[in-house]
């Protein structure tokens, strides 16, 4: 998967849009929250409600899943592109993470699905 076709998959969820909160770095955000960072060989996502349920990624794929400095202990980990984890599980990990995050907003600022 290209980084283009990722963010495409990205800004197709309802509500997705591009910012660049931090010089250089791209993320796409639902409502104000981030759901993925958008790397050049990489994505940032949440990954499990818990430290342990995020780190099922770092077992299974140990040269390709990371956990993500700063906010790894909240689940997050980094991915990276093109290596062992086949590209529908990374699709499939962002629905995840857009998922997540959707349900942490308030009702009011859900975005409405298509």
């Amino acid at each position: 998967m290209t980084p283009e076709e990722l963010r495409e998959h990205c800004l197709a969820k309802p509500g997705a849009w591009l910012d660049q909160p931090w010089d250089g770095d791209h993320v796409v955000k639902v409502g104000d929250k981030i759901f993925v960072f958008l790397g050049r060989d990489s994505v940032g996502l949440k990954c499990g409600a818990t430290r342990v349920e995020a780190d099922e990624w770092v077992l299974q794929y140990p040269d390709d899943a990371s956990v993500m400095a700063y906010i790894g202990r909240s689940g997050w980990n980094t991915l990276r592109l093109n290596g062992a984890i086949p590209d529908e599980e990374i699709r499939e990990a962002v629905d995840a993470s857009y998922d997540t995050v959707v349900a942490k907003l308030p009702k009011s600022r859900r975005p409405t699905q298509g």
